[in-house]
């Protein structure tokens, strides 16, 4: 089995990223975001913690392959427990685009803070527009979603019929419809009120283990978070004396 394909207990890893960096400026100030390392395992529940701008969101969309990193020293991706893990950093090096967005159609679900959805689509269709652009057969699996996340009376509204956290449970169905090796979710359930968002959030991991789905979220509410038995990635913000150069290190 090839480097790096396995933990050291034999777990089977999805991501392996080594010595990633991503720099950006704004306004003389530099900002970095470094993964020195970083394992997940195929089906484990990742939590990535942390206030606003300290690289959560930047992260989220390099390991979504739709942010490609300033440099990489290993980034592999493994979606199947069969198969041999994808050199993703290869791919970008060769700027095969074509692969990517293959990549990403296939094994990624993203779910935003927004939800995202189109507003000319009923419910019905905006869950299932991920099975439908890969051709996957209409076998029942978007009234199901929808039964399980309490949203099948609106399968045939439009978003701005329902509700804020209704249409984020849309949005959730989305990302599952197509049973992508992994789901990420930006901060799903910042715009709700607590309650609604914590049994949001309990019925979105739920479903996703039962699918067998890695889950990679960024939030602010560790407590909650921890209380679903998420692993958090550890994290350190540091800025120089100059404060030129704002630095956020993940490791995990």
């Amino acid at each position: 089995m090839p480097s790096g394909s396995l933990t050291g207990d034999g777990q089977v890893l999805i991501y392996h990223l080594r010595d990633v960096m991503m720099t950006r400026m704004a306004e003389g100030i530099e900002f970095r975001l470094t993964v020195p390392s970083l394992q997940i395992s195929l089906g484990e529940k990742i939590a990535l913690i942390g206030h606003s701008g300290c690289g959560k969101s930047t992260l989220l969309d390099i390991l979504a392959m739709i942010l490609r990193p300033t440099s990489v020293g290993a980034f592999r991706f493994r979606p199947e427990k069969e198969a041999a893990p994808i050199d993703v950093a290869k791919a970008w090096s060769q700027k095969d685009l074509n692969f990517m967005g293959d990549l990403r159609k296939h094994r990624i679900g993203y779910v935003m803070q927004t939800g995202g959805l189109l507003p000319y689509l009923t419910v019905r269709d905006n869950i299932n527009l991920s099975r439908q652009l890969l051709g996957m057969p209409d076998d029942g699996t978007v009234e199901e979603l929808a039964k399980n996340l309490g949203i099948e009376r609106h399968l045939n509204k439009h978003p701005d019929l329902l509700s804020t956290g209704e249409r984020q449970r849309v949005a959730i169905g989305r990302a599952l419809a197509h049973h992508p090796s992994i789901v990420i979710a930006d901060e799903p359930t910042a715009s709700l009120d607590p309650i609604a968002a914590r049994k949001i959030m309990a019925l979105f991991v739920e479903l996703a283990e039962e699918m067998r789905i890695t889950v990679i979220i960024a939030s602010h509410d560790w407590k909650h978070i921890k209380q679903l038995g998420l692993r958090r990635l550890a994290h350190r913000t540091t800025q120089n004396h100059a404060g030129t150069v704002t630095e956020t290190k993940v490791t995990g």
